[in-house]
């Protein structure tokens, strides 16, 4: 058994790991986290239930599998020299996955905060140790490394809970109902957010992810470097 129960013996008789992660994850996408049961996808795989006790002890080991297996799709190239594209390419790929998988993020988000860093499945870390890995390939100290990991993976988590709210709770809005609701609001309280009104109605997750690590990696370019010059 490896951390959190999650088993990884195969058994001939049984359906596979990758084969119960994948059905779970269709549950998930489908009818999201309180969809799924083993009962449920023991149906789903044509098995027994207690067979799937194999590869998870209960259903949280199960989740949290899930989540590693949507992070493990993440990949990053620690070899590039273009160390801020490729945190670019990251986001655009978190990005993707979140949209790809709506009812998986509140588990990658919010999972690792309950889980000590040295408890956490080996899979969630991978892409810590590979940004870092780029980070200070690039010439950033391993502490520096560590903040930007954070700062990148705050902003783009974040990113994906805004735009999933606008996109999933919100999807029934219309451009037109929320520019009215915006005027609605008191002039002399908000007079900023009324004038964004049309901003706030045109909202695309793309580009507002796009902008965002702008603002981000300039942050990075401007911040003074330990060794007096950042890296290019």
């Amino acid at each position: 058994m490896t951390q959190h129960g999650v088993r990884k013996t195969r058994d001939s008789s049984g359906p596979s790991r990758e084969a119960t992660l994948r059905a779970a994850l269709e549950i998930i996408d489908q009818d999201g986290v309180e969809g799924l049961s083993m009962r449920r996808l023991g149906r789903a795989l044509g098995r027994d239930p207690m067979s799937l006790y194999r590869h998870a002890a209960n259903k949280a080991a199960l989740l949290a599998a899930v989540a590693e297996a949507v992070v493990g799709e993440l990949s990053v190239d620690t070899t590039d020299d273009d160390w801020a594209g490729q945190l670019r390419t990251v986001a655009r790929q978190f990005r993707g996955l979140a949209i790809a998988h709506p009812n998986v993020v509140p588990l990658l988000v919010t999972q690792p905060l309950a889980i000590p860093i040295a408890l956490r499945p080996l899979g969630t870390l991978r892409p810590l140790e590979a940004v870092l890995e780029l980070l200070i390939r690039a010439g950033f100290s391993e502490v520096d490394a560590l903040h930007i990991y954070r700062a990148f993976y705050g902003f783009i988590q974040g990113h994906v809970l805004n735009e999933l709210q606008e996109v999933v709770e919100n999807h029934d809005e219309t451009d037109d109902l929320l520019r009215l609701g915006l005027h609605r609001l008191p002039l002399r309280e908000f007079p900023r957010i009324r004038n964004l009104a049309p901003v706030l109605a045109s909202y695309d997750g793309a580009e507002e992810l796009e902008r965002g690590m702008d603002i981000l990696l300039t942050g990075l370019h401007v911040h003074p470097h330990p060794t007096g010059s950042l890296p290019a």
